[in-house]
């Protein structure tokens, strides 16, 4: 009798409306260039988008979605961050995240009163793999997609990328980035035919400004 209940269950799903978060700095109206910065696992919005203060000025503004799951970062209480997503119901949580994140770039594009903005996608660490596929899932125009701390997953295809300007940055002293996993990422890298700079920089995992500011100069981002 048990065995019939169990082999009787079926997983199913819905799709339903739901509120999402994000954080702007910076005047959308104005704005001559519109930066998309996507955080890190467990981190929120509101204090990611301050590692960009040191760029805001009159035609700059940033924008920072935050991810569509929010949990403890420690037992049942305390300090919350959010997460993009988990190997659970992985294609779904990737197909939430992008239609999130087309709708958002949507409304801040049809906000900005400029008309030819320059669009620069960003993410850092887990935020990396999700900006690169809602990048390549060919939604949304932008100028550069620039990987922080990061890499490429594994699943993505480059095809959709091909004519379009990448960035992969890692810090010399990234607890996250191992030589193996650095090496492997360029000689993948080097086996495309993806416009892709890559770039070192001194540092943590993290996002120094003053390595931001300089890149911005020497990249023209």
């Amino acid at each position: 009798m048990l065995s019939q209940v169990l082999m009787s269950i079926h997983k199913k799903s819905i799709e339903i409306k739901k509120t999402a978060s994000y954080c702007v700095s910076g005047n959308v109206k104005t704005a001559k260039k519109i930066w998309f910065v996507l955080h890190g696992y467990g981190m929120l919005a509101e204090y990611f988008i301050k590692k960009f203060d040191g760029i805001i000025d009159d035609e700059t503004c940033v924008i920072a979605p935050e991810g569509l799951s929010k949990f403890y970062t420690q037992g049942f209480n305390g300090r919350v961050g959010a997460t993009w997503m988990t190997k659970q119901d992985r294609t779904e949580e990737i197909t939430d995240y992008i239609n999130y994140l087309n709708a958002l770039y949507q409304e801040i594009v049809n906000t900005n009163n400029e008309g030819h903005v320059k669009i620069n996608l960003l993410g850092f660490s887990q935020g990396g793999a999700t900006v690169s596929r809602w990048a390549a899932a060919e939604k949304v125009s932008f100028n550069n997609l620039i990987l922080w701390s990061s890499a490429f997953p594994e699943d993505i295809s480059f095809k959709t990328l091909m004519k379009k300007n990448c960035f992969v940055l890692v810090g010399n002293k990234d607890e996250f980035a191992s030589e193996k996993n650095i090496l492997r990422q360029k000689e993948r890298l080097k086996n495309s035919d993806l416009n892709v700079k890559m770039i070192d920089f001194e540092g943590p995992h993290d996002i120094p400004t003053t390595v931001l500011i300089e890149q911005i100069k020497a990249n023209n981002w």
